[in-house]
């Protein structure tokens, strides 16, 4: 009990929610469905025959089937609507091939998705060590993605064929009374095959699932890496011109002004002796004397 509680604190349980994880849970899931829903069926079809003379006649004959559809062992006794005698009938076909194949299938992926599970959770480390598991893992995925194909359309036809070896319309017509006109026979209850459609169904998505898991294990083999290019370096945004003009660089107008610039806080300072001194120097007259 203390090795199982070890292993259960030790789990990777986060690979769970990883797609290489997920996905082979919903591998485990709908290989379950697929064989079970086609390995435990039993299925039945009822019909009438009405002789002439009425107390010859058998109203419920019953015929019952099941997996693995050996159809020509499956056999009813129908009256000859002559002398109380019946004859023994047998169904026609042997479909257990295909139905055998297909649950195998579903059988193996069951055992395989619950051991990679297994796998990821408790040795993860062990798995990617020398990337033996992941090419180990992706040989495997690619055999049952080949083989849910197969196998599917394999039960898809093995299906059909069920359906039109079961169909009372056909049986009733491998019933010696029912080709005299004065005998009536004819259907009561179809077979439901419900189930067998849906174990068709599940077999491709199961396929489905595995083809795409093909890339997520893919993509633990690191065969792709040296192929990825990394994405190119960012350049820094330009610093903002306006703003380092302005904190770097002093007014140019302020710098290249020529000419004496008087400094007004000097003592002694007369501004209008400065300003009649340079009216004089233009050719301005000092007075009105010298104009006369």
């Amino acid at each position: 009990m203390n090795v199982v509680n070890q292993l259960v604190a030790q789990g990777q349980f986060r690979v769970l929610k990883v797609p290489l994880g997920f996905i082979k849970v919903l591998e485990w899931f709908f290989a379950i469905f697929a064989f079970s829903t086609c390995g435990s069926y039993s299925g039945m079809f009822k019909m009438a025959v009405e002789c002439r003379n009425r107390t010859e006649s058998n109203l419920g004959i019953e015929v019952e089937f099941e997996y693995p559809f050996r159809l020509h062992q499956v056999y009813f006794d129908a009256p000859k609507c002559k002398d109380r005698d019946l004859e023994r009938i047998f169904l026609v076909g042997d479909y257990s091939s295909s139905a055998e194949f297909f649950v195998t299938i579903g059988v193996f992926a069951f055992l395989y998705s619950t051991t990679a599970l297994s796998i990821y959770i408790f040795f993860y480390e062990k798995y990617k060590e020398n990337n033996k598991g992941p090419l180990i893992d992706l040989a495997v995925t690619a055999v049952f993605a080949f083989m849910w194909l197969v196998s599917s359309a394999a039960w898809a036809k093995g299906l059909s064929d069920v359906k039109t070896a079961t169909d009372p319309d056909e049986v009733l017509t491998l019933i010696t009374a029912c080709d005299e006109k004065e005998n009536t026979c004819k259907e009561v209850h179809d077979p439901v095959m419900s189930g067998l459609n849906t174990s068709v169904a599940f077999g491709f998505i199961n396929l489905v699932l595995w083809i795409g898991n093909l890339w997520f294990v893919f993509k633990e083999t690191g065969i792709i890496a040296p192929f990825m290019r990394a994405p190119p370096p960012q350049a820094k945004p330009a610093a903002d011109a306006y703003g380092q003009q302005g904190a770097y660089e002093q007014d140019p107008y302020a710098s290249n002004q020529g000419g004496y610039q008087p400094e007004y806080n000097q003592p002694g300072y007369n501004q209008e002796a400065e300003y009649g001194q340079g009216y004089v120097q233009q050719g301005a007259p000092t007075s009105f004397s010298n104009q006369m």
